[in-house]
């Protein structure tokens, strides 16, 4: 009898975890919210609570289930129908770089540091921040990018062009400090950034929020100066 009884309990899971899924929608799994990871974890504790507790009867189990489906279907209702409340409840996309300025604020809002940013722009095919036009964190964590025009996309066949060989950066300052071991990776010391800033136009390394070199490409910067903070 007992048996049947999990057996019974997990086919219901199965169907209310089935329901739950229905109720998100057709959502790839990098498009859910922390409420979409939220649903399916207490759907799946509800569910692991109740296998093997003799006290849990399989009408309660289903019980537990209608209520929670039915509270994912009120608060998904009430998202749809309120923009306050949808971002409330589901959160709204981060603007990271605007125009190609960083916003100060949503950098600390989302705890983001700039190898983490770095990181996930190579993921994304993208080794250097000057491609960057805007960047957005969605809610889910992913990344939606929009580059500049010229770096686009272009084969080197339609401008019979030969291409030169794409080298990753090397991040050298990140917010008004040095990397340290990126310069000694490099075989670079203090001074020798510090005169190629001059160079640059920037005399004080704390006045930079971003610096990035590349062999190819030399330097791309960022000051606060030419950022957002609001």
């Amino acid at each position: 009898m007992m048996y049947i009884e999990i057996a019974l309990k997990l086919l219901i899971g199965m169907l209310g975890l089935l329901v739950v899924v229905r109720l998100l929608g057709k959502k790839d799994l990098g498009e859910f919210t922390p409420f979409d990871i939220i649903y399916t974890l207490v759907l799946g504790g509800i569910v692991e609570e109740s296998l093997f507790d003799d006290k849990v009867k399989v009408h309660h189990l289903v019980f537990a289930l209608i209520l929670w489906a039915l509270a994912i279907f009120i608060i998904e209702y009430i998202a749809k129908r309120s923009e306050k409340a949808r971002i409330l409840l589901k959160g709204e996309p981060a603007i990271i770089i605007s125009a190609g300025k960083f916003n100060l604020h949503e950098l600390k809002k989302n705890q983001l540091e700039m190898e983490q940013i770095r990181t996930m722009l190579r993921q994304q095919g993208i080794f250097s921040l000057r491609e960057i036009r805007d960047l957005y964190i969605e809610p889910g964590g992913t990344v939606s990018i929009n580059k500049y025009a010229k770096y686009n996309n272009v084969t080197a066949e339609m401008l019979n062009l030969e291409p030169k060989q794409e080298i990753p950066s090397h991040l050298l300052i990140d917010e008004g400090e040095i990397n340290e071991a990126s310069l000694k990776n490099l075989g670079k010391n203090h001074d020798w950034l510090v005169e190629r800033l001059q160079e640059e136009g920037y005399s004080k390394i704390e006045s930079i929020i971003y610096c990035e070199w590349s062999e190819v490409d030399g330097f791309f910067l960022k000051s606060y100066d030419e950022s957002i903070d609001q």
